[in-house]
């Protein structure tokens, strides 16, 4: 029971962060893709012709989700993406991005590798 209900506060932060992306201007191409052995990617979306790879991370304690956005995770998205785009025979502009979610707050941040 504890790990569901982390799971299902997950899915609902995830659509949450589905509908903001939605509103601005997103088109949600993808979710929860899952590269074996690689990594998931919570949203895949396009927007102005780049295909970006995002992030999502939220929570409701004094931590600040955005610090669960490690190197490591960074490296399994990033090696992720490239499995999608190599699978879906892709050549486009791409981001690799993070949405955080505090309470009511979202942020969100393009570009996170950089």
């Amino acid at each position: 029971m504890q790990r569901e209900l982390p799971k299902k506060y997950g899915d609902e932060s995830e659509t949450f962060a589905t509908r903001f992306l939605e509103q601005e201007g997103f088109l949600i191409v993808e979710r929860n893709y899952f590269a074996r052995k690689l990594g998931e990617i919570d949203i895949i979306a396009s927007r102005d012709d780049v295909l970006h790879f995002i992030e999502v991370k939220s929570g409701k304690a004094d931590f600040d989700p955005v610090y669960n956005i490690t190197p490591s995770k960074l490296r399994k998205v990033i090696n992720s993406a490239h499995y999608y785009m190599k699978t879906k025979n892709l050549d486009v502009a791409f981001s690799i991005d993070a949405l955080i979610l505090r309470y009511d707050e979202v942020e969100f941040i393009e570009n996170v590798t950089l």
